[in-house]
Formats: C-alpha cells, sequence, structure tokens
C-alpha cells in the first residue's frame, strides 16, 4: 500500500480567536492537507501565556473551513474520559463532513496542567499502560453501536454511540509513540503512527526517524500486521527556534526543507507536519513554501 504525501500545520493558539481560526483558513487555501491543533490545558513551556481549548476551536475550524483535514496533536489521555472523547470526535467529524483524523498520545509529565486542573500525573509506565486500555476502548466506541469493557483503568457499561462518525468504519486513529511499548499500541490499533525528536540537530533526527520507522516494521510483524497498512506521520520540530526568538530554520532555508522532507519520504514518512511561524516575518516564507516547494515534493513523492 502507497501514501500520498501530505502536509500538516500546527499553529499555537496562543493569540486570538480571530487570527487562530485565520492561520488555519489560509493553510486550507494555500494548500495544506490538514490542520493539527496541539491539545494542553496551557502552554506547558509558558503556562501564563494565553491558550485556546483544542476540541472546542477544532470544531470551529471545521466549520470555518470545507476541505482541510483535521486532526489533534495529540489528545491527551488524562484530560477526558475515553467515552467523552469519542462523542467530541463524532461531533466534529459531522461538523467537518467527515475529515477528522483523531490524534491521541499520553501527554507529558512535565506538564503543569494536571496540578493546575487536580488531575493525578501518573508515572510514565502507569501512562503506558492506561493509554494501552484507553485506546482500545475509543477503538470499540468509534467501531460500533454499543460498547461494553471492563479494564483495570477504563470501563464502559452499554456505551450508546448514535450516530456514529460520517467516516466508515470509524474515525481514523493516529497515535503518537516514541518508544516501543507505545510503538506497539500503535502497531496493535493506530491508522497512522506519529512521532517526533527533539534533537537540535536535524540530521540527527533523520537517523532516529529512520531507526524508529526499522522498528515499527518489526513491532507490526510480531503483531501479525502488514507495516505498510500504518502511515506514519512525524512533526519537524525545530528545538533552536524557542532559544532563537522563535525563528524556525526550515522557513529560511528552502534546501533544508527540500532535503528533509526527500530524506524522511525516502524512509516511509508520508505526512510531514511543519509548526506555523510565530514570527510575522516568516509568514511569507510559509506561503512561498506552499506553493512553490509543496506541488515538486509531491511530483517526487508520486
Amino acid at each position: 500500500m502507497s501514501y500520498d504525501l501530505r502536509f500538516q500545520i500546527l499553529a499555537l493558539p496562543n493569540k486570538s480567536w480571530g487570527e487562530y481560526r485565520d492561520q488555519y483558513v489560509r493553510a486550507e487555501a494555500i494548500g495544506f492537507d490538514i490542520a493539527a491543533v496541539p491539545d494542553h490545558f496551557c502552554d506547558w513551556a509558558n503556562p501564563p501565556a494565553p491558550w485556546l481549548e483544542a476540541w472546542t476551536g477544532l470544531a470551529a475550524i471545521a466549520a470555518s473551513t470545507s476541505s482541510i483535514r483535521l486532526t489533534t496533536s495529540m489528545s491527551q489521555i488524562a484530560l477526558r474520559n475515553p467515552g467523552v472523547l469519542a462523542h467530541q470526535a463524532v461531533t466534529v467529524d459531522h461538523i467537518s463532513d467527515g475529515r477528522l483524523e483523531l490524534g491521541l498520545g499520553t501527554g507529558v509529565g512535565v506538564d503543569p496542567s494536571t496540578d493546575m486542573v487536580g488531575i493525578e500525573n501518573w508515572s510514565n509506565a502507569e501512562r503506558v499502560a492506561r493509554f494501552g486500555e484507553y485506546v482500545e476502548l475509543l477503538d470499540l466506541l468509534l467501531s460500533q453501536p454499543v460498547t461494553t469493557y471492563n479494564g483495570e483503568y477504563y470501563s464502559a457499561q452499554e456505551a450508546v454511540m448514535n450516530p456514529s462518525s460520517v467516516q466508515e468504519p470509524r474515525i481514523p486513529l493516529a497515535v503518537a509513540a516514541l518508544a516501543p511499548k507505545m510503538m506497539a499500541h500503535a502497531a496493535r490499533h493506530a491508522d497512522i503512527w506519529n512521532t517526533m525528536s527533539f534533537d537540535p540537530d536535524f540530521s540527527a533526527q533523520i537517523d532516529e526517524f529512520s531507526a524508529r520507522a526499522q522498528l515499527m516494521d518489526e513491532i507490526c510483524a510480531a503483531a501479525g500486521r502488514d507495516p505498510k497498512t500504518l502511515r506514519r506521520s512525524v512533526n519537524l520540530f525545530d528545538a533552536e527556534a524557542r532559544p532563537q526568538g522563535g525563528s524556525i530554520r526550515y522557513y529560511e532555508d528552502d534546501d533544508l526543507l527540500i532535503r528533509l522532507v526527500t530524506e524522511l519520504s525516502a524512509i516511509g514518512f508520508t505526512d510531514i507536519c511543519l509548526i506555523h511561524p510565530v514570527l510575522p516575518e516568516q509568514f511569507p516564507a510559509l506561503e512561498r513554501i506552499a506553493s512553490r516547494v509543496f506541488p515538486d515534493l509531491r511530483a517526487a513523492h508520486s
């Protein structure tokens, strides 16, 4: 199975609603394939900053756009009961006429949101164990009209999902995973595997992604799944952006972006997520890349 090359845009919700919405409306107009929204209670790296809620915003973005697909990057399991999240996802799928891809992750232990809203800050081991049940239950809720489930951490008793999603057989699931246990959850339940690197060296990131891609092939094979049936997504994170005042390097160098996307495509990643520029002086680069660079990259991949 082969997949088209798709480009996501992730914008930080630390601005006015109108400005935030318009960034995604514009991203649709210039040719991005997917609008990705982050899901935290606050900006975990700068808690006093403004921050809009993910699913409320995603519903409004769905109503403000017509073709771009929509996703969360990534919905944290600690913030919502799986049944509530399934119901939210189905509702957004209807608002968008079937454009949702549900992104799911464990969240991070350093996020101050847990203390702010009184949620237990689980250990990493418990996060991963909980995630296995959470995604299994979510998969069931989105796939059938009535679900009963009894796990160690989560349960559902004759939970009714009516209506079901617009998309059949269910809304696609994207699972964020950097390490083997989470990658195994992705191999069992996800349609899309998402990963990222925090290394400041982009070449080192490519090496990291290549090693993970090979490991995912092995994990899929062990689970009895054809690795080619799992779409692979990556967030292009620039670890030097914040220390350098917000400047993202791949908006300053088209050749760098072309190299990164070409190398990622060669090792099987077909969904590339760019972070929306935070500096207005880099906005023209976003427009230029979408109009001039993306078409050539898509043609080279096909």
